[in-house]
């Protein structure tokens, strides 16, 4: 080899198209694993007798570790391991096809060549790489043979995300981003930060193969517990010192917010935010990932497969229980087999980078079998059990006296958690519903069988609980019957109108206590600040039904609503001579509508115009109005605009030019936020043509 430099021709452009990498923007050669990459170097005579190669990764390679192969040129490839062959050469080039092997580490490499014949030994570098995981190559462990689920679980770039509760599920649109600028060097970084690294730099390398490993370190670096992770989470509802959950409109912002901030945690994620962010990094590495919304989801703490709530006498929702059950939880699924668990194990794995347990001593979660929360099989690894109490807890209500701590049921229930757990549908922007892949039917002697296998497998079944409920308290019946109904519309700015049905289910008049809070809260639920309350004795005749409207005024709950949009209503009605019922209701007000109009054709490289219209709904004037808008391929970056203040009823129309550069459909996000109202999204698809 010449002792100058080789200058090496990586075939960026036909190696990222034979490896679906060409959505990098990147100079530097990207390919996947257990597939071939073609790349031609001068300054050799003879090649094929006298080269060998040398690839490695980390700070400390070892062919022990996995993270260094040693291969000269064979005349066929090995499927087992590193190898390279000779495609073509001219008087002072070669051109060589380097294959790695299905189970390779994944990172970025050094490629260097050594000449075996002549004096010269030291090896001269031909630069470096990244490979990532392959879903289109059988071999992989991400190997996912349905292209046209590769093609959104790695590819795209758009996303939607479910909210709201289990009777009114909305959605919003989320930019992943994972091949826009430095993402890649991010994940790469991230990865570098964990604690296994820093703890045992070598082994953790040698482990970059497996995607288990890599999902199980990646949930615990998302969010900032124990290893100054990407994002610090904040469920207070006060926001101030950084950015409120809801108004992150994609990834990107926040993983260069880390980066550029020498790897501070970003304020603020909830749920939804460490699930997209996880989403990006996994997809990024080649790991087919989608985010999963489940509503009403439960958060048990203690691992009995139950969730405790509390109210008072006067039906406030104490904060007093380490268990909760969210309007709705976002994690991830990412598709890989489970060698550890066997082929019945292998497919969708959840993973959950919100930070709400800690597992094996830090905030991490999964991967969990998916096909295991399903058939009760909660011992296998990793955190089987709280993922199958977020889709199957048991819910328990109880009266509390914070005076003399004396706790009563008030009711159980066991079909309320897990319900709706919702995604994206592939190729198109509709929600699917995967409540079926994670338990057999609600109600079902199947489902109930498989509830008592997992109580079982944890060791729940013999031993004698003193928090859980007596059988008698569980059969009590109740005397009357109630619900809440909305009469009108659920929209932030407008009153709120609901009816309190009380139904007597005796043949015997009923005389009921009613005490009536609404609190704003979380969409976690937890309560925020109280808005209203009220109290009404009623006497309900035999098997009579009674109606009471209640009306909430948008000024009585406007200074109190959380970014969430959440009120919780509660009635808890005290019966003479019976047990208590418990009537409650979650709500979710939508923001007002807002609307994106591209003005003409989207064509590359030429200038059209977009006008985002919105009008006020409210009769106060909108302050501090901003319009943040984001897009891959139609912009760089994001666009914030400040819009003038808004009056009663006023319509504002703001317009901005795009510039896109690439064809295909693509996705513009907007977020409007002002005083009144906290992130009001959309998004809208623009196809771009030639």
């Amino acid at each position: 080899i010449a002792a100058t430099q080789p200058s090496t021709d990586w075939h960026l452009k036909e190696n990222a198209r034979d490896h679906h990498t060409s959505k990098f923007s990147s100079k530097e050669l990207i390919v996947r694993r257990g597939q071939a990459f073609i790349v031609t170097f001068n300054g050799t005579e003879q090649p094929e007798q006298n080269l060998t190669f040398i690839a490695e990764t980390g700070p400390k390679p070892s062919k022990l570790a996995k993270t260094q192969a040693t291969f000269g040129i064979s005349s066929t490839v090995s499927k087992e391991s590193w190898s390279a062959v000779l495609q073509s050469t001219s008087s002072n080039s070669v051109s060589i096809s380097i294959y790695s092997p299905p189970n390779a580490v994944i990172g970025r490499y050094k490629l260097s060549v050594q000449s075996t014949s002549g004096d010269s030994s030291s090896p001269a570098s031909l630069g470096t790489f990244v490979l990532l995981f392959n879903p289109w190559s059988s071999g992989d462990d991400v190997f996912m043979p349905n292209k046209a689920e590769c093609e959104e679980y790695v590819l795209e770039e758009f996303g939607i995300i479910f909210a709201g509760n289990k009777n009114h599920i909305n959605s919003f649109g989320w930019n992943f981003g994972q091949f826009q600028g430095d993402i890649l060097n991010i994940c790469l970084s991230m990865l570098d930060r964990s604690l296994n690294y820093r703890q045992d730099p070598a082994t953790d390398l040698s482990h970059r193969n497996d995607p288990k490993y890599l999902g199980r370190v990646l949930s615990a670096m998302v969010n900032a517990n124990d290893d100054q992770g990407v994002l610090l989470g904040n469920w207070s509802g006060n926001y101030a010192g950084g950015k409120s959950p809801s108004s992150w409109t994609g990834s990107g912002e926040i993983l260069q917010n880390w980066k550029k901030s020498g790897f501070k945690p970003v304020r603020y994620g909830q749920c939804w935010v460490f699930a997209a962010v996880l989403t990006t990094v996994l997809r990024c590495l080649g790991i087919p990932t989608r985010t999963i919304t489940n509503f009403s989801s439960a958060h048990d703490a203690d691992r009995n497969l139950r969730v405790d709530e509390f109210y008072d006498a006067n039906g406030n929702h104490l904060d007093r229980a380490a268990d909760s059950v969210w309007n709705f939880h976002v994690w991830n699924e990412s598709w890989f087999s489970r060698s550890d668990l066997g082929p019945s194990y292998s497919g969708w794995q959840v993973l959950d980078a919100t930070p709400q347990e800690e597992s094996g001593g830090i905030y991490q979660c999964g991967p969990a079998s998916r096909n295991a929360i399903k058939e009760g099989d909660v011992d296998l690894d990793y955190d089987c059990p709280f993922v199958f109490a977020e889709v199957n807890a048991d819910c328990m209500y109880w009266n509390y006296d914070p005076a003399t701590g004396k706790k009563t049921l008030i009711f159980s229930k066991s079909t309320i958690i897990g319900q709706f757990i919702s995604t994206k549908a592939v190729g198109r922007d509709d929600r699917v519903d995967v409540t079926n892949d994670y338990k057999y039917e609600e109600g079902s002697t199947k489902e109930r069988d498989i509830f008592k296998k997992a109580r079982k497998k944890l060791g729940l079944e013999d031993k004698f609980d003193p928090t859980a409920p007596t059988p008698q308290e569980i059969d009590q019946k109740p005397d009357i019957s109630g619900k809440f109904k909305v009469a009108g519309p659920l929209e932030v700015g407008k009153d709120l109108n609901l009816i309190l049905v009380l139904a007597n289910l005796q043949s015997d008049a009923k005389t009921v206590h009613v005490n009536m809070t609404a609190w704003s809260t979380v969409y976690t639920r937890r309560p925020v600040h109280d808005i209203w309350k009220d109290s009404i004795s009623v006497i309900l005749s035999p098997k009579e039904e009674k109606q009471f409207p209640i009306k909430i005024p948008y000024p009585e709950y406007q200074q109190q609503l959380t970014t969430d949009n959440t009120i919780q209503v509660t009635a808890l009605c005290h019966v003479e001579g019976g047990i208590q019922v418990l009537v409650q209701r979650d709500i979710t007000l939508d923001n007002p509508a807002i609307d994106i109009q591209v003005l003409g054709e989207a064509k590359v490289n030429k200038e059209v115009d977009v006008e985002v219209i919105f009008t006020n709904p409210i009769d106060m004037e909108l302050m501090d109005c901003v319009l943040q808008v984001e897009g891959n391929d139609l912009l760089r970056g994001i666009l914030e605009i400040d819009v003038p203040p808004l009056k009663a009823s006023e319509k504002s129309s703001t317009k901005f030019k795009l510039i896109p550069f690439e064809t295909g459909p693509k996705h513009l996000l907007v977020n409007f936020s002002c005083d009144k109202f906290s992130a009001i999204k959309t998004f809208k698809m623009v196809n771009v043509i030639d």
